[in-house]
């Protein structure tokens, strides 16, 4: 009899080089970069100083630091649609065990909306109750043709 996990990669594998889909619009506040900025100790002026941000940078607007982008991969990955449900059946958590590559391609100005789209690079079992994924993430910006960020994503899922 196969595991649960076994079961879900199964499921995976049928679906490696597919789009997942697309999350749901956020919009990233000034007072979130701010917090970022006090949690990271990283207050640079493009991130926190509004009045110098519009007369010395180039966006005229704060931005948001790359890695809060980054960050917030886990919560704008959690409103795309998940492919198959019986994939899950047994999952007991995810857990987040890296990236592969980063890039950060454009900047997030304050108050910009950004969504997730996810596609299903690879699947593999690591033991009878672990399967590691690796997604492309694609972090896109309301009315922009150039995304924010793209990252290969590795998750530990591990199934009871």
């Amino acid at each position: 009899m196969s595991s649960k996990a076994e079961a879900a990669l199964a499921i995976f594998q049928k679906q490696v080089g597919n789009e997942e889909g697309v999350g749901e619009w956020f919009t990233v506040k000034q007072d979130q970069i701010n917090q970022f900025a006090d949690a990271t100790l990283d207050h640079q002026f493009i991130h926190v100083d509004p009045v110098k941000s519009a007369e010395l940078s180039p966006y005229k607007v704060t931005i948001a630091h790359g890695f809060l982008t980054l960050s917030l991969v886990p919560h704008l990955g959690s409103s795309v649609p998940r492919m198959d449900p019986k994939a899950y059946e047994g999952l007991v958590m995810g857990v987040n065990y890296g990236l592969d590559k980063v890039r950060f391609m454009s900047p997030v100005k304050v108050d910009s909306r950004i969504r997730a789209h996810r596609k299903l690079v690879s699947a593999e079992l690591k033991n009878p109750t672990t399967i590691q994924t690796k997604q492309l993430v694609t972090i896109e910006i309301e009315g922009q043709e150039k995304p924010a960020c793209v990252a290969e994503t590795l998750t530990r899922l591990i199934y009871g």
